[in-house]
Formats: structure tokens, C-alpha cells, sequence
């Protein structure tokens, strides 16, 4: 074989690798890019759900909020201090009011299908696990299986019976006041207000809980959105 020949066989091998090597990129960049586009949307899913997770929080913050309050209130009632009853019936509703634990999980569902690896910082996909997988599944468990925590369930009955036979009801069926004192035994006193207290120290501790998961929610939701930028 003549030095021509292989000089043009030499060519053409070069030709080919050169093709494949450049096929084999291509088809990486389109596979990488495809994978960024999938993980921009998943982590946009994430955190538009992120977005309503944070309002859920809030409300549920205020409500326990407005829970403590309504211990402040009858723990005066029930020991005979004066207090003003315009909301009377909002205290007596908020008192035992449960709450549930929406989170909008559909973002990071879609990931774990699609595999937690697609998120390359190795923080972010830490954070975003730790939320999904301990901090939303304490909040969930402590507000609806949590037993000292489902606060109708518990209390409600009890305290109702003590307190409902004092209450003023207008003509329309609204409670307006509440007869004072109450008609209640010392034993009786103490019950109530240790059920007060049981109620109050409950919602403290997972007002802590909202707290520094809200907190957790609004830095995660942040970090994604500049990484979307």
C-alpha cells in the first residue's frame, strides 16, 4: 500500500473519529440541556408550591396565635376577673380549633421520579429533602395525629359542659355574654384552667415549630428562585 493510500486511509479514520466524537457531544449537550430544562421546571414547580406552603403556614400561625389568645381570655373567665365579651364567641371557637398541614408536594414528587441527582447543588437537594421528608412530616403528624394536639377531640366536651350553661344567647342563637361567676366548683376551676394551660403550652410548642419551618420554607423558596434567574 502506497504512502498515498495511507495517508487518505488515515484521513478518513480521522474523519470518522472526529464525527463520532462530535455526534457523542452533541448528543451529551442535548441530553445535559434537556436535563437543565427538566430540573428548572421541577424546581419552578417547586417553588410556586413553596409560595403557597408559606401562606398555609401563616395562616395556621395565626390561628394558633389567636388559639393562646383564647386561653388568656378564659382563664380570666373562669377566674371571675372582667373582661370585655364583644368576641366572645370567636374565643370560645378558637379555643379547641384543630388545624391540618397542607403542603404542596406535586414538585418534589415529580423529582424523586425523575431523580434526586438532577438537582446538582448537593445543598440545595439536601434542604429540599430535609423539608419534604422530616420538617412537613413533623408538621402534619403533630397537627392531625399528634394526640395531646387535637385540642377538640380532647377538651372540648370537657370544657363546653362547665362553661356553655353560663353563656347569653341572642335571638338569632349568637352567644352575646356569659353569667358571672361561673358556676363552678373549686375542683372544677383548677380542671379548666389545667386544660388551659395543657392547650397553651401546645400551641407554643408548635408555634415554634411553624416558626422556624416558615423561616426554612422562605430561604429554600429564595435560593431556588435566584438559581431559576
Amino acid at each position: 500500500m502506497g504512502k498515498t493510500n495511507w495517508k487518505k486511509l488515515g484521513f478518513e479514520f480521522f474523519s470518522i473519529f472526529i464525527a463520532v466524537i462530535s455526534a457523542f457531544a452533541l448528543n451529551n449537550w442535548n441530553e445535559n440541556r434537556r436535563d437543565d430544562k427538566a430540573t428548572n421546571k421541577i424546581l419552578a414547580e417547586i417553588s410556586n408550591g413553596l409560595k403557597k406552603d408559606i401562606e398555609d403556614v401563616k395562616h395556621n400561625i395565626k390561628g394558633h396565635k389567636e388559639g393562646i389568645a383564647a386561653c388568656g381570655f378564659w382563664r380570666n373567665i373562669i377566674q371571675h376577673k372582667q373582661v370585655k365579651t364583644d368576641s366572645i364567641q370567636n374565643f370560645y371557637f378558637d379555643l379547641t380549633r384543630d388545624f391540618i398541614s397542607l403542603q404542596n408536594i406535586s414538585g418534589y414528587e415529580t423529582l424523586k421520579s425523575r431523580g434526586l441527582e438532577l438537582i446538582d447543588d448537593d445543598s440545595l437537594r439536601f434542604e429540599i429533602i430535609t423539608l419534604y421528608e422530616y420538617a412537613y412530616t413533623l408538621l402534619r403528624e403533630l397537627e392531625e395525629e399528634y394526640y395531646e394536639m387535637q385540642y377538640q377531640e380532647n377538651y372540648f366536651d370537657k370544657i363546653n359542659e362547665k362553661i356553655a350553661p353560663n353563656f347569653k344567647f341572642n335571638e338569632k342563637g349568637n352567644i352575646v355574654g356569659i353569667k358571672y361567676p361561673l358556676k363552678i366548683s373549686p375542683a372544677e376551676k383548677n380542671i379548666l384552667l389545667s386544660y388551659l394551660l395543657k392547650i397553651q403550652v401546645n400551641r407554643n410548642f408548635i408555634l415554634r415549630v411553624y416558626n422556624q419551618t416558615e423561616k426554612e420554607l422562605i430561604r429554600i423558596q429564595n435560593k431556588i428562585e435566584k438559581k431559576l434567574e
